[in-house]
This record gives structure tokens, sequence and C-alpha cells, in this order.
């Protein structure tokens, strides 16, 4: 079943093979998500299940990259997202570290690769639920293209993105380049990472991801609203 609408209690807080899973390609992909170049081209949709783009949605075009700064909240308002963010490394299996067990409202980023708004995809991964309730990334998998996120960063600036792509990946189909790789070189790009799928009781780990692609739009000074 869907992350979304997984009841609350039956999840693991990412952990053990379902969150090994999503970052499986990691040590690979390491210089090219921090250098922000990425090495793959735009994810296609043929092999995966994925929500994709709606038919008749206008997508605004892309603001240019802007200079880099430390993310310290994330807010997605249609889905109710409205969390703070925090910096991860990787473990030694080479996976991203989640945000910790007893914090399963906050997001990670993957400190090592792109800071959001500059150019490349910004990693951020959250917790679908824990074993007794819905947690920070519970409804990521109900996001649509053409739904704001905004990044507030430590330099003071809102960087504003609009999702373009909504993808849930096997742990069959799995594809480091869909996952990580920029949908277009040049473009600051954000990823929003959680489990999905079916969840399995027998492992207690879900057999998919979810996979929300968003790339920058704009950008304003915190404070003012955005538009």
């Amino acid at each position: 079943m869907p992350a979304a609408d997984a009841p609350a209690g039956h999840g693991r807080l990412l952990a053990g093979t379902a969150w090994a899973v999503l970052f499986l390609g990691l040590w690979g992909w390491g210089r090219d998500i921090t250098d922000g170049s990425g090495a793959g081209s735009a994810p296609t949709t043929g092999d995966i299940a994925a929500v994709g783009r709606p038919l008749g949605v206008l997508l605004p075009p892309p603001h240019e990259p802007i200079e880099g700064a430390t993310p310290l909240r994330i807010e997605v308002p249609s889905i109710g997202v409205d969390a703070p963010v925090v910096a991860r490394g990787l473990d030694e299996d080479g996976a991203i570290e989640p945000p910790s067990f007893d914090a399963p409202r906050v997001v990670g980023w993957y400190g090592a690769g792109a800071e959001p708004g500059a150019k490349g995809p910004a990693l951020l991964v959250g917790h679908v639920d824990t074993e007794t309730r819905p947690a920070v990334f519970y409804g990521l998998s109900a996001a649509r293209p053409g739904v704001r996120v905004e990044v507030t960063r430590t330099d003071g600036t809102v960087a504003e993105f609009t999702v373009d792509d909504v993808q849930v990946l096997t742990r069959e189909r799995f594809n480091a380049d869909k996952a990580y790789g920029p949908r277009k070189k040049g473009r600051a790009e954000l990823r929003l990472i959680t489990c999905g799928g079916t969840y399995d009781r027998a492992s207690r780990s879900y057999d998919a991801n979810v996979v929300v692609s968003a790339y920058l739009t704009g950008e304003r000074p915190k404070g003012n609203s955005g538009s």
C-alpha cells in the first residue's frame, strides 16, 4: 500500500533494508552529488510506478541557481510538511544516515551534496512513519506536479521550488540515476525521499521508495510571503 495510505503502527522508521536499498549506490554517486554535476540523464518513468505529470499542468520556468546556503527548514503546505532540517552524512554501509529515531518529524539533508538553491540535486530524506504514528514524510506520495516546496536557508532567504515529478521506485528496479541524477543539467533541483510501496510485516520494511523531484522557481527574503 502507498506510504501515504499506510496505517500508523505498521512502519519502522525507514530502518534496515528499506532505508539501505534507498541509498544503494551512493558511494559511487558521492562525487557527482557533491559537485552537483550528476551523470544521469533525465529520468524516464516507463519501468517504474510513477505519478508523473498530470495532463494540463502548466509548470513555471526555472529560476537560475543561486548561491548555496545550508537549509534550516522545509515547508510543503499542500501535504502538511513544516519541519526542521539537519545535515546528515553517510554511514559505514554507504547509506545516508537518517534523522534520529527520536526525531521522526525532522528531515535529513545530505550535507556533502548540493545545497538547496545551488546547481544540482539537493537530497532531503525523511521517515514515513513510526511504530505508532505518521512521521514527517507520511504524505509525500500525495504530492503532485505543481506543488510548492519552500526551503528556509541560513543566509536569510527562502528558496522556492516546484514539484515536476513523483516516482515510486521499487527495490527490484532501483536506479541511482533516476533517484539522484539531475532531471535537467544546470538547474537547481531538490529530491524529497521516503519509503513507500507495500509494507512487509515479516521484514518490517517497505518494498519501494517515493522520490519527489522539484526544481528552483524563485527566491525571496525570509519573512516575505510567497506569491
